[in-house]
């Protein structure tokens, strides 16, 4: 039995408007992600510091969990509506309107209550970023409600994601549940804990460049292996050659080309092997500063920000959070092009960018020094010490 088309028009009205309000949300929490249109944010002053401590009671990453959670279970009700018989579009309307009415809004106020002053610029992007992708994947979902009342089948449900045809309505519901869990998952962490797992993956990255560079600087290259046949025109033509006459993939033609590259020879004329050994004792030095700032910086902190107000004209702890953190991120993307420097035996590039890398190693040290209250403590003592060993070529 067909459901009345009163409710089904009911139905899809509310459909249509809850997509339109999703696509508004969307538009409002873009600017907190987007680094291409983020203006920044200026620096608050001590009246509005202290105003925001008064009037600013509600925690955004609660409100961002509760409200994820409750979108997950709403959703899943909607999921399963719309394969499940009979097809009931008076149930599908009560829940999309108790999601516009609740958790909807309220998880677009979390990324506003987020802002930037307390809580930085690189938390703010991180709680708006996995907000705007529970709102693009509820929206895909809501679109593939049916309109003519009757439940999806074939691969309009079953469909898997990447089909040519789009994923059906329970790989949709699936996407949907992991960027939710992935969003709770962000706000239970919390404040420090999101900056502590940020910077222990920075550090991983550091310990996997380490152990790359090893085991390269454990092969000899033999003068006979380094040549036209490795490296040059023949080389070029046996790879272009076997992607004509074999079904060698991207992940082949990447092996082979990885695979194609220098080793120190063992006369090493340009003294590649002493500039690894000096590289490899100082990067070890800097996955330790790493360690050192989680344990005696970031995991100090509370799990919301701690006071702003801070003595002496000093900056902010966000300030000072967003200063470091992109510092942070790059030393490995840096120490990345160090590597791909020493693969090509290119003293000249490896000298530049060591010293590049070595001297943001410095900086990091420096702007975390003191505590944030301004003293000194163990860590300063601490990174003196680093900051003489880094030095040391």
């Amino acid at each position: 039995m067909a459901p009345p088309a009163d409710a089904l028009e009911a139905m899809s009205s509310v459909v249509s408007s809850a997509i339109s309000l999703i696509t508004q949300f969307e538009a409002v929490i873009e600017p907190f992600h987007d680094r291409k249109t983020t203006n920044p944010a200026p620096a608050p002053t001590q009246e509005t510091l202290q105003q925001q401590q008064q009037t600013t009671s509600v925690d955004p990453f609660s409100l961002a969990h509760d409200s994820t959670n409750l979108i997950r279970a709403h959703a899943t009700k909607i999921s399963l509506f719309i394969i499940n018989e009979p097809f009931t579009p008076t149930a599908i309307t009560k829940v999309l309107r108790e999601l516009v009415a609740g958790p909807l809004p309220a998880l677009t106020a979390a990324v506003q209550l987020c802002d930037a002053q307390t809580y930085t610029k690189v938390i703010q992007r991180d709680i708006a970023w996995h907000c705007s992708r529970v709102f693009k994947e509820l929206r895909e979902l809501l679109q593939k409600v049916p309109k003519d009342g009757k439940i999806l089948v074939g691969d309009k449900k079953n469909a898997s994601a990447g089909a040519a045809s789009g994923k059906g309505s329970i790989a949709a519901t699936g996407v949907l549940w992991s960027v939710c869990d992935d969003l709770m998952a962000l706000a239970k962490r919390g404040f420090a804990g999101n900056l502590v797992l940020k910077v222990e993956q920075f550090r991983d990255t550091l310990k996997d460049t380490i152990e790359e560079l090893k085991e390269w600087g454990e092969e000899t290259g033999d003068d006979e292996d380094i040549g036209e046949d490795d490296d040059g025109e023949d080389g070029v033509k046996q790879i272009t050659e076997g992607v004509a006459s074999t079904h060698m993939d991207a992940q082949d033609m990447l092996d082979d080309l990885m695979g194609s590259q220098d080793y120190i020879p063992r006369d090493d004329p340009d003294k590649i092997r002493g500039r690894l050994e000096s590289c490899l004792k100082r990067l070890r030095l800097v996955t330790l500063l790493y360690s050192a700032m989680i344990k005696r910086r970031l995991k100090p902190l509370p799990r919301l920000p701690p006071s702003t107000a801070v003595p002496d004209g000093l900056p902010t702890v966000a300030a000072r959070l967003d200063e470091i953190i992109p510092l942070l991120a790059k030393i490995p993307e840096r120490f990345g092009d160090l590597a791909i420097a020493f693969y090509g035996l290119d003293p000249g590039e490896i000298d530049k960018l060591m010293d590049q890398c070595f001297f943001d190693a410095y900086a990091a040290s420096e702007l975390l020094m003191k505590a944030w209250d301004g003293e000194k403590d163990a860590f300063t003592e601490w990174a003196l010490k680093f900051q003489v060993e880094i030095k040391k070529s």
